[in-house]
């Protein structure tokens, strides 16, 4: 029966024994960000109950990213791609070990904390999506894609809830050290079942700099990258503390996972009605839309916050998520699958594309720890969420321009899940 609902879904699909381990493995890794990532900021804001302290845990995040792209790049194109990935789950696992093992001091080891994570989510992304484009054929991508898309929505629409009701029913701190600790345990068996991924062993140049001279020589590689850092902007300062304000206006932590399953399963619905309905003449228009949307949708949270607002305003994001990212994904494949030696050098563009996001995150974060370092947080916040929050809507003056083709090339894996805007823990 299964067998029969997974092939009116996807069609009917023979899958390898490798694309079948990177599903369970991506399985694994959405379960346990959506169970623990979210609660991070929380148990972090409990302990020194200061937004400076969650953007610099959150700086060093997005500053290693980077760092861990290039390394795992890198290290792709010398060593087996099973290893990198290995790697990453590993700096994962460390990460939660590291948050258990400093406990209630977790505020006294922000850098440390960020620093591993940032790393842990480089290195796991990039040689997640480099297998998932190795694994997979042309007749398969959709059916993996698809059903991991089914499995991080549900994670994202059960683990903060289950997450939730856990802290909420066991005393001061032990909550969340549970749920770290079910977060390690699921990491632990991702490592394990990359012991069973057949070899992948590497082959060709790293050529970084190729990739970013294209940048002279194609004009729509120059806009997209642009565009990238327009969306980080937003993305730098809204992960944390959106999650926080449901956080200090309801002081409850099973809010927070019912903010999350409205969020996640609205997107779910919407992401599937987009990918079904939106056509490619009207991409450009849906970017715009859904930019305009979320720009809008801040407006809900300057005055007299409170949580139906919250909640209002998660719906409204939820359906504009997926009205501009499934066609700026879409456009960015068809900008990246032109561009001077795509399929030789796709890790380097991933790369490229990745850096440019993160140099919107970071110059969010150093904005708002520069604001809120000088003006008082309540006074000033709203007013750097209006400012950052801008960033998706000036993605659609970036690519206007931009020619789309009614038959894009075959796509490169989805490496925005690296910070995930459609994950549970960034629906912001």
């Amino acid at each position: 029966m299964p067998k029969k609902w997974m092939d009116s879904i996807f069609g009917h699909v023979v899958a390898s024994k490798d694309l079948k381990l990177l599903l369970s493995i991506g399985g694994l890794y959405a379960l346990s960000v959506a169970l623990s990532n979210t609660f991070v900021n929380v148990f972090l804001w409990k302990q020194s109950g200061q937004f400076i302290d969650l953007a610099l845990y959150n700086l060093m995040s997005v500053i290693f990213q980077p760092l861990a792209f290039l390394i795992a790049g890198k290290l792709s194109k010398h060593i087996d791609r099973v290893y990198v990935l290995r790697i990453g789950v590993s700096l994962m696992s460390l990460f939660y070990i590291s948050v258990l093992v400093v406990g209630e001091n977790a505020a006294q080891y922000l850098l440390l904390l960020g620093s591993l994570l940032g790393l842990g989510t480089g290195f796991y992304w990039l040689a997640f999506n480099v297998l998932t484009f190795e694994v997979t054929e042309p007749d398969t991508r959709d059916f993996f894609n698809g059903f991991l898309g089914l499995l991080t929505s549900f994670a994202g629409m059960t683990g903060p809830l289950t997450a939730g009701i856990m802290i909420t029913k066991l005393n001061g701190f032990q909550g969340y050290f549970l749920i770290f600790g079910i977060s390690l345990t699921l990491f632990l068996l991702a490592v394990i079942l990359t012991i069973w991924l057949g070899k992948r062993h590497a082959k060709g140049k790293f050529e970084i700099k190729q990739v970013l001279k294209e940048r002279k020589e194609n004009k729509d590689w120059r806009k997209i990258t642009w565009a990238h850092v327009t969306q980080g902007l937003r993305e730098g300062t809204f992960v944390f503390v959106i999650v926080v304000w449901v956080y200090i206006v309801t002081n409850n932590e099973l809010a927070l996972g019912t903010y999350g399953l409205v969020t996640s399963g609205t997107q779910f619905i919407f992401y599937y009605l987009t990918a079904r309905l939106l056509k490619v003449a009207y991409r450009k228009k849906a970017i715009l839309i859904g930019g305009l949307m979320l720009y809008g949708a801040i407006f809900l949270l300057l005055f007299n916050l409170t949580f139906p607002k919250l909640i209002v305003y998660g719906i409204i994001i939820s359906i504009a998520y997926p009205l501009l990212l499934i066609p700026y994904v879409s456009l960015t494949y068809d900008v990246i699958g032109k561009a001077h030696r795509a399929a030789d050098l796709r890790v380097e563009y991933i790369i490229v594309r990745e850096w440019f996001l993160n140099i919107g995150r970071i110059a969010s974060i150093l904005l708002f720890i520069a604001v809120i370092s000088i003006f008082p947080e309540e006074q000033s916040i709203p007013y750097i969420l209006l400012v950052v929050g801008s960033g998706h809507m000036w993605i659609y003056f970036f690519v206007k321009h931009i020619k789309q083709h009614t038959k894009p090339p075959d796509p490169l894996p989805n490496v925005s899940q690296s910070e995930g805007e459609n994950s549970p823990d960034k629906t912001v």
